[in-house]
């Protein structure tokens, strides 16, 4: 009996020694544990990025590789902890899967955060302002600024008459297809996206009601915005512009040439032109209506809403003639004689003349 009891004193001796040992290394295991968790959270949900002014934005092309992403961030020090980054950069596959186009950085910005935006792809959009153009390449040069296709990729296909096609246009009248304003696109839009979301700006502007509006004055939308282009670089005054509309629009009515200077101007390629020469009226072009008849092939830049408006509501009136004012307020008198607008035009020259303007 004595035997059993020390035998099993010895045992649970044994099993309390052992459950110690047990106790502790799982003590030690959960420190180990908790501290790997704590790392583990720390290097995921920390702040890990700082940018001066507090907001960057990085553009990351269609053509970058994942070394190129990396020199994006560390050429600027917007990656505080490079190590740590790249790591859970690593763990989540990134260098497979990110994704192009423009990301904005905040300071403060964890590397769950970052990495999570570069892999859904959560980029920022970019404003692309078409303003105050007036030829192809000013266009392209324009977008080619704003978003990732360069101005080459945009001129091709603007003078690409498949594409043109595409809208029922051709690539003289293609401009015609814009129309000034601010839109919001991602910056690696592609140039074919871009056009056909232009189409569907153009469609929604050339509502039933302006379709009608052009059927009754005899034009088409394509024609409106060419003429609706001279109008534009006649007058920059919007309560002008139907009655210079109407001028042109009688003179079509009646087939004369419509004898727009911008339109030479336009044809000699020379935008600081003040004053036109007698012989560059002359000058060979069919954007030329000093030479032939009708409307030129295209605009001559892309026409605002406000001179489209004007020609689509041009006021009714018998003016065949205008002519800028001598005051050079911007404005414009107005005749339905050739003796009345010669005169007004001998006094637009004297005052030309008295500011030595020759050109």
């Amino acid at each position: 009996m004595a035997y059993y009891h020390s035998q099993y004193a010895g045992y649970r001796k044994k099993k309390s020694k052992w459950r110690k040992y047990f106790f502790g290394i799982f003590f030690i295991l959960v420190l180990l544990g908790g501290a790997a968790a704590y790392w583990f959270f720390h290097i995921i949900n920390e702040p890990n990025t700082w940018v001066k002014g507090d907001t960057a934005y990085v553009k990351i092309s269609s053509q970058t590789d994942y070394q190129g992403l990396l020199d994006s961030l560390y050429s600027r020090g917007i990656i505080i902890h490079r190590d740590n980054f790249e790591w859970w950069a690593n763990i989540k596959k990134l260098d497979r899967n990110f994704k192009p186009g423009n990301y904005k950085i905040t300071s403060g910005m964890s590397n769950k955060s970052l990495v999570n935006m570069f892999l859904a792809g959560l980029q920022e959009p970019v404003n692309v302002v078409i303003n105050n153009i007036r030829t192809k390449a000013e266009l392209a040069s324009k977008l080619g600024k704003q978003l990732e296709p360069d101005s080459v990729n945009f001129i091709f296909a603007l003078n690409d008459m498949r594409i043109a096609e595409k809208y029922g246009l051709n690539t003289e009248n293609i401009l015609t297809l814009f129309l000034p304003n601010t839109y919001e696109f991602y910056w690696n839009t592609t140039v074919e996206r871009f056009l056909d979301r232009m189409y569907k700006e153009h469609q929604k502007f050339w509502n039933d009601k302006r379709r009608a509006l052009a059927e009754k004055i005899g034009l088409s939308p394509t024609e409106v915005s060419i003429l609706a282009s001279i109008v534009e670089k006649e007058t920059n005054k919007n309560d002008e512009k139907p009655k210079i509309a109407s001028v042109y629009l009688n003179r079509l009515r009646r087939n004369w040439r419509l004898q727009a200077d911008p339109t030479v101007v336009f044809a000699l390629q020379d935008f600081t032109i003040r004053r036109l020469l007698t012989e560059q009226l002359a000058y060979d072009s069919p954007y030329n209506t000093y030479k032939y008849e009708g409307l030129p092939p295209g605009p001559i830049c892309i026409p605002g809403v406000a001179s489209i408006d004007a020609v689509l509501h041009a006021e009714e009136t018998n003016y065949m003639y205008f002519c800028a004012k001598d005051d050079f307020s911007g404005y414009h008198v107005f005749a339905k004689t050739a003796a009345g607008h010669a005169l007004n035009a001998r006094k637009y020259r004297r005052a030309l003349n008295r500011r030595k303007i020759m050109r």
